[in-house]
């Protein structure tokens, strides 16, 4: 059983696009591919034939995770959230205690992370960390290379 996800309207129709994409794009390319490779005949030492079909079994496995994901994805209302607690869509403002350096980043879906955008998981390290914390409190959280202390500086949508 998979575990539910949730999304912005925006990531989960990325994913349902990518999904098109591998589907109707991707899938018939290598089916050709594969049909191809037959017709050059003797099977068993035919190198493209082989490598056509490892490539259609990675498809055919990305194919169904993404299924799979969308069919337990969940898109998040907004308007619902409580805006005084650190939740997903959260745009949170930290301050690190170390070294005082101040950083502000959007608690986002796995999928949907990406540094250079501010935008980082709530699976994370840090996002996991932040979670239920509200604006003034201290954030314990355990990273790779040790702990780190943030205080919660703002939070807003």
């Amino acid at each position: 059983m998979s575990q539910v996800s949730y999304y912005t309207e925006k990531g989960l129709q990325k994913l349902k696009d990518e999904l098109h994409q591998l589907r109707s794009v991707e899938r018939p390319d290598i089916s050709k591919q594969i049909a191809e490779a037959r017709d050059k005949g003797d099977l068993s030492e035919n190198a493209e034939y082989h490598a056509a079909k490892e490539a259609q079994s990675l498809l055919e496995l990305k194919i169904s995770k993404l299924d799979d994901a969308i069919a337990n994805a969940r898109i998040v209302d907004e308007s619902q959230l409580d805006e005084d607690k650190v939740l997903i869509l959260s745009k949170v403002k930290i301050k690190n205690k170390n070294n005082g350096q101040v950083v502000e980043y959007t608690l986002v879906a796995e999928n949907e992370a990406n540094l250079k955008e501010g935008k980082i998981s709530v699976d994370s390290p840090i996002g996991k960390g932040l979670l239920g914390k509200e604006k003034g409190d201290k954030a314990e959280i355990q990273v790779p290379n040790g702990s780190m202390t943030f205080e919660i500086v703002d939070i807003s949508r």
